[in-house]
């Protein structure tokens, strides 16, 4: 029988009885390590808690949170929490429309500011009466009240006040790759579903966790700070993305989750530094291998690693395949915001590669006849903020989410993406194609950042490609050879309609600022379209197997 479920906040109220003096959130300021035991966190969160209950909110009011992941961002949130108030976190890169658009639709009463590389883009965005809190770093903007101020001028918060499991705990604002984002409705009830069925599935205990990827994702925010709250986690802070290679090993964290981008680039920076054929020959021999591995994942900082993940976005079989022989299996899952990242997931001892697991405990899920996948648990939203319209097209009357990617089942139960429902495009032809798994079959060319496969009302679909760091520095020739190799290989693994005529190279990264990217990594596709429309058709006009350059 499944143990009643509690809510964030009461399991942080049992570690601060249980085991006040053990060590809980470790933040780096300047490079040295200020670590803070669960008693002082408490003290903190509970005399922010009072200066929130201050300002009178109504009940049901959203408190924001902006700005990289600190130790004072899961402060901030535990007192939103005490108070029975709705969190709203913001990604750092947040465009200022994208800032104005959410605060003002869910109304932020308040808002609590970290440390960010380009302030302006979230504070030019906050509306007029909209309290800004200033958590209590060298490189935060300028608010109306500073957390320094407020724990000097308020009592610690009595008692334990806890809200109800169905009470809303928080909005995640999607980053749509069209129009504005939509605020997914999250309760205590789907959170608790999510974290403790999770728990189970992946065997998740005492960790030592690294946060670093952004906690306005549900990603984030369930893997690690929920976590950390139901399975007692020490939780270590990036201080600054530069610093990312010398505090990740400074952690050497149990559990470390990342987007593809992150795999791919350790990958290549492996790879520079010994080619490929060198490291198969070394790692070929028994124990040189193992001695090899070991200085490897040392040196990265992922030598403790008992469980690897992957999420936010596909991985190629391949990029899985290689970390493997480097000794580190990744499990890859497949979830949304919608769901709270509570859907499929490859388990330790259970994976297969190319699949994205099996379905998490306590939820059901199944292929619609045109093939997009469903899920139902109670780890689903409520709905939309204030939008039931919406909410209804995803949520039907039975109660299943309609994902909107398509998917196949296994016989024993391993999910396979196969696309997006919207991503499917038509050829002149009249045939349709699905781009997804075919833009996977690239992920090994380490040339390649970012791409992007366009076709609608195309005679053969071509590919746009962004490249990488690695890419760019090469000579011009031997990126065409690279390219047009890969070209073939995937090639030959496609029907005819699939087949891909020629290969655009654009001049420019894709990334936040320019557009091309949300703030997750996903490829805003139809911007791509928009914005080399001119290059796709100097693909058609240059004819099968051939390399463009903007």
């Amino acid at each position: 029988m499944q143990k009643p479920l509690k809510t964030p906040i009461e399991m942080f109220y049992q570690w601060e009885k249980e085991t006040p003096n053990d060590v809980y959130l470790r933040q780096p300021v300047n490079g040295e390590w200020q670590e803070y035991s669960w008693a002082e966190v408490a003290g903190q969160v509970r005399r922010i808690a009072s200066a929130i209950a201050s300002l009178e909110l109504p009940k049901g009011s959203c408190v924001a949170i902006a700005g990289r992941n600190t130790a004072h961002w899961f402060m901030a949130d535990l007192a939103i929490q005490m108070n029975g108030l709705i969190s709203v976190g913001l990604y750092p890169k947040q465009a200022t429309e994208t800032v104005n658009y959410i605060l003002s639709h869910c109304e932020a009463k308040a808002i609590f500011i970290g440390p960010m590389d380009d302030p302006e883009c979230i504070t030019n965005g906050i509306p007029e009466g909209c309290t800004r809190i200033t958590m209590p770093y060298d490189d935060v903007a300028p608010g109306d009240l500073s957390w320094k101020d407020l724990l000097a001028a308020n009592e610690p918060m009595a008692g334990n006040p806890v809200p109800d499991l169905d009470d809303i705990f928080t909005l995640v604002y999607t980053s749509g790759t069209t129009g504005n984002p939509k605020g997914v409705t999250l309760s205590y009830r789907n959170v608790a579903t999510a974290i403790v069925g999770a728990s189970e599935a992946i065997e998740l205990g005492q960790e030592r966790l690294f946060s670093y990827l952004p906690l306005a994702h549900i990603f984030e925010r369930l893997v690690v700070e929920m976590s950390s709250l139901y399975n007692h986690c020490v939780v270590s802070f990036l201080e600054d993305l530069k610093k990312f290679p010398v505090q990740l090993p400074q952690v050497a964290p149990s559990i470390f989750v990342a987007v593809p981008a992150v795999w791919i680039r350790m990958q290549h920076g492996i790879l520079e530094k010994m080619p490929q054929k060198k490291l198969d020959r070394m790692l070929s021999i028994p124990i040189l291998g193992g001695m090899v591995r070991k200085k490897i994942l040392t040196a990265l900082g992922l030598h403790n690693v008992r469980l690897a993940a992957s999420g936010a976005a596909p991985i190629s079989v391949s990029t899985l395949e290689w970390w493997h022989k480097m000794g580190i299996t990744i499990h890859e899952g497949y979830a949304m915001s919608e769901n709270t990242a509570y859907a499929f997931i490859n388990r330790p001892g259970k994976h297969r590669f190319g699949s994205v697991g099996q379905a998490v405990p306590n939820s059901e899920a199944m292929i619609a006849e045109d093939g997009e996948i469903l899920t139902r648990s109670d780890a689903t939203m409520l709905g939309y903020y204030k939008q039931p319209d919406k909410t209804a097209e995803d949520i039907d009357a039975d109660g299943w989410l309609h994902t909107g990617d398509r998917g196949r089942i296994d016989e024993d139960g391993y999910l396979y993406i196969t696309g997006r429902v919207k991503d499917i495009f038509k050829t002149e032809k009249g045939k349709y194609v699905a781009p997804a798994p075919i833009e996977g079959k690239f992920g090994n060319n380490s040339d390649i950042e970012a791409l992007c496969m366009i076709g609608a009302g195309l005679k053969q679909p071509v590919l746009v490609v962004s490249l990488s760091e690695d890419g760019r520095s090469k000579d011009r020739a031997a990126v065409e050879a690279s390219l047009l190799a890969s070209l073939k290989e995937v090639n030959a693994t496609l029907e005819a309609h699939e087949l891909i005529s020629s290969i655009g190279v654009c001049n420019e990264p894709w990334t936040i600022d320019n557009g091309l990217l949300t703030p997750t990594m996903k490829i805003k596709r139809n911007e791509v379209e928009d914005r080399y429309g001119d290059l796709v058709q100097q693909c058609v006009a240059a004819g099968r197997d051939k390399v463009v350059w903007q």
